[in-house]
């Protein structure tokens, strides 16, 4: 088994894709960390000061004259009430969210990438895992080999989930590593508060509690890592029932945009919650942001998004197994 998943891992390293998608990463958290500081500097020159209560009273009046407003539609309305209620919060407890330093980065990177970038990222590597090899004719001459298939398919499987991991941790080192560079080092530390939920339009704090920052990062990097194997494991199956390594990135491609739109368009239609691509953005229960859909918890997002992967698993290694031939 060790010499099928090194010879996957090798097939997964020459065709080059993950230094690509390494090289992408590299790209773009330099853009999004200048971004970042021309953010925070124009607030400064617009308030005319450092200090983040400052920042955070406006950032209150902002949302209060949004909510004043009579176009603006109630599923936002909801939204920017817990918004409100939570930098009030914060507000109060003398507690800065958004304090400068790569940690803080690290973790605004890792909650906007969640449902879209990093999934991409992912499905890039896993999208021609079988299908290359099965539109390409190797996968004849493997099979020919003295080893059961579901041992072939696994090997692959874990190659991938190997993959998955370098990316996940390419992606902490890199936003570290470069955004330090601009915002400092510091901060691993910090206090930030957890364990909010809510309720309707109402912010629950009766859980709410204080932890250190890097303990705050490592959570959500951890769910960040598993959105990533659940897309990889979707895109796995595909790879197998499919032969075009396009049409499966196509599908994947289809169902990760459908889902970052239906996220902001679902409040009433409750069905929707059963979707994986509705339960991707795990990282916000960690911070308290109001749900797509109300009754949704990270306990059900997380079951619901591991009945999808373990039924994606089941049908890969089903039909791998079954078909007569590649």
């Amino acid at each position: 088994m060790m010499n099928l998943i090194y010879n996957e891992q090798l097939k997964i390293f020459r065709k080059k894709r993950l230094f690509v998608i390494i090289l992408i990463v590299a790209i773009l958290v330099p853009l999004f960390t200048y971004a970042q500081y021309k953010q925070n500097k124009s607030a400064m020159e617009k308030l005319g000061t450092k200090d983040w209560r400052v920042h955070l009273q406006q950032d209150i009046v902002d949302i209060q004259n949004r909510l004043s407003s009579s176009t603006l539609q109630s599923d936002w309305a909801q939204f920017l009430k817990i918004e409100l209620s939570q930098d009030q919060y914060y507000l109060d407890h003398n507690i800065n969210p958004s304090a400068p330093g790569a940690p803080t980065f690290m973790r605004v990177f890792a909650e906007n990438s969640i449902d879209l970038l990093l999934p991409l990222l992912v499905m890039v590597v896993a999208a021609d895992i079988v299908s290359s090899e099965a539109s390409g004719g190797t996968m004849k001459l493997l099979l020919t080999r003295p080893v059961k298939r579901w041992k072939i398919l696994l090997s692959k499987y874990i190659a991938l989930l190997l993959s998955v991991s370098l990316i996940v941790l390419c992606v902490a080192i890199l936003s570290y590593v470069i955004s330090g560079i601009v915002f400092g080092y510091g901060g691993w530390n910090m206090p930030m508060l957890t364990g909010f939920t809510t309720k309707g339009e109402d912010l629950l704090t009766n859980h709410v509690h204080l932890i250190p920052q890097w303990v705050y990062i490592l959570m959500e990097f951890g769910l960040v890592w598993f959105v990533c194997v659940v897309v990889g494991s979707l895109t796995f199956m595909l790879s197998v029932l499919i032969k075009s390594t396009a049409a499966v990135m196509g599908t994947m491609l289809a169902a990760l945009i459908a889902g970052a739109i239906l996220t902001n368009m679902v409040s009433s239609w409750e069905s929707a919650k059963y979707l994986f691509m509705v339960n991707l953005e795990l990282t916000d229960y960690v911070s308290g942001t109001k749900p797509p859909i109300e009754g949704m918890t990270l306990g059900f997002s997380m079951a619901v998004l591991f009945i999808w992967m373990a039924a994606s698993l089941i049908v890969s290694f089903t039909v791998f197994t079954k078909r007569d031939m590649y």
